[in-house]
């Protein structure tokens, strides 16, 4: 069965560059750097597919909004599609500044929408997530929403450019050798 990689956005350009779009940012570069085919659009979602060391590798961005992205899953559901050993989700995280990330083999959704909604999807908790740090919203914010909405600044997104390879490195590691090596080769690098 192929991978299932999962970057969380949202949809249309006013969300373009903002903290919460984190996980398309990776996904965009996954698929530049393994050369993937040009996206197509899917069951509410945008999907390019493609192989990593002959394992089979799908690429989706969900096109609704972030609180509903787990409805871009149902078209991966099938009996021999194990979502503990196929998926991975990209997501933004506010627990790390900008150029820091985590690998995580389950766990809650800690107030993030987007995870909320794939878990009401699959039911489940034990899926790979990636968290992308985005940073702590500032005291001078008053919603959550309103700092993971807002562009990155410029030291921010070269912060998180600066990650991106490390953070392909990763995906492939989790590709290859499922979440528990991902984790040990990579959760102390940055």
């Amino acid at each position: 069965m192929a991978k299932a990689i999962v970057g969380l956005g949202n949809p249309g350009p006013e969300y373009e560059r903002t903290r919460h779009n984190a996980g398309w940012v990776l996904l965009d570069h996954l698929s530049a750097r393994w050369g993937f085919g040009s996206p197509r659009r899917a069951d509410q979602a945008i999907a390019t597919t493609g192989t990593l060391d002959s394992v089979p590798v799908r690429l989706i961005k969900p096109t609704t909004y972030m609180n509903r992205s787990g409805d871009a899953l149902r078209a991966l559901r099938s009996p021999s599609w194990d979502p503990a050993a196929d998926l991975l989700v990209l997501v933004d995280d506010v627990a790390f500044p900008p150029g820091k990330f985590r690998l995580r083999g389950a766990g809650s959704a800690g107030g993030h929408n987007g995870l909320k909604s794939i878990e009401g999807s699959l039911r489940r908790q034990d899926y790979a997530r990636l968290r992308i740090g985005v940073g702590a919203k500032p005291p001078e914010y008053e919603d959550l929403a309103d700092w993971v909405l807002g562009r990155f600044t410029p030291d921010e997104r070269r912060a998180l450019d600066a990650t991106l390879d490390l953070m392909a490195d990763a995906v492939a590691c989790w590709v290859q050798h499922g979440i528990e090596i991902a984790m040990t080769r990579f959760n102390d690098k940055t």
